[in-house]
């Protein structure tokens, strides 16, 4: 396949081209890099440094080349951020995704894989989350998603495109020969923090709330490793590609770990302990979010390869400590 992927410079678009490319496939990355680092763009992929909004030179791209399907990961990711800056969010994750795909679409592009985000159901009352789920966000950063999502079905039916959106859970995780990880200056990931503390490069962790109706007092996530993650984006596209079929997937591993779990798994992986502090709840913060994520094992009969919280963290604190 021919393939347009948008964030290839990015955390999760840099593994999937990874995973592409030695899928066979050829890989043309857009991506501006206000927040990816073009060292992530494998050397295989043709790289065009741009914004998705530059109608002009996404055109010429568009034109230039005969794509299969479209890739969409580009777009602000920190929940955080979007409550501060809502206006930004809808900017950067909708108006200008829409102007995107509305440009693909006119040049005879129908086939779109978007990146969506377990968000878009907030505070769901079900343990494990289903796609049938009513879609509640609480936050900009999972409106801008939730409207993107409507936008593509909306689109589907007047302007006969096909999409597979995909509900990411909580992404973490490196790629095991360090090729690709999360690369971030203040990120808010979980993972990437704890392994931050574990590498001396913050002194402490912020537990953000610790009154949380769980186990423990803690927010609980379900982590997927990232390489899995990738794996995904190669099974939807072959999919696609092959049977115009639109459909919606949770990409997760249907398990649970709180903060503090993390914390001393990390812990016992670097036989030490880690300064911890508890802080307020972050505004708008989710307590629970676990997939249920039959519906794409099922379907595909796909099994995960990295789903154990230990090999998570060992390769995203390799990572750490080359970055």
């Amino acid at each position: 396949m021919k393939i347009l992927l948008t964030g290839g410079a990015g955390y999760i678009g840099s593994h999937t081209t990874l995973s592409l490319i030695d899928g066979g496939h050829s890989v043309t990355v857009i991506d501006n890099l206000i927040t990816g680092a073009k060292k992530l763009i494998p050397s295989g992929a043709e790289h065009h440094e741009c914004d998705i909004a530059d109608k002009k030179l996404i055109e010429r791209i568009l034109k230039k080349n005969q794509f299969d399907i479209v890739m969409h990961f580009a777009g602000l990711t920190r929940v955080d951020e979007s409550v501060k800056y809502p206006e930004k969010y809808h900017l950067n994750n909708f108006e200008k995704s829409k102007s995107f795909f509305n440009c693909c679409f006119e040049n005879n592009i129908k086939k779109i894989i978007f990146s969506s985000t377990a968000g878009v159901y907030g505070n769901s009352n079900s343990e494990y989350i289903k796609e049938t789920e009513n879609l509640k966000p609480i936050n900009p950063y999972a409106e801008s998603k939730r409207n993107i999502e409507n936008f593509l079905i909306e689109s589907s039916n007047s302007k006969k495109i096909n999409y597979t959106i995909l509900r990411y859970f909580n992404v973490a995780g490196a790629d095991k020969d360090k090729k690709s990880g999360l690369i971030s200056k203040s990120s808010s990931n979980l993972i990437k923090v704890v392994c931050e503390a574990a590498v001396k490069k913050r002194d402490k962790i912020i537990i953000n709330g610790n009154d949380y109706k769980t186990k423990d007092g803690t927010a609980i996530r379900d982590f997927i490793h990232v390489s899995d993650i990738a794996d995904i984006h190669t099974v939807a596209a072959n999919s696609l590609f092959k049977n115009s079929i639109s459909d919606i997937y949770n990409c997760g591993y249907g398990q649970g770990y709180s903060v503090k779990e993390v914390i001393s798994e990390m812990e016992n992986i670097i036989n030490n302990k880690l300064k911890v502090e508890i802080g307020p709840r972050r505004k708008k913060d989710i307590a629970v979010s676990i997939a249920n994520c039959e519906r794409f094992k099922n379907k595909f009969n796909w099994k995960p390869k990295f789903n154990n919280l230990n090999y998570i963290l060992k390769t995203a604190l390799e990572w750490e400590k080359i970055n």
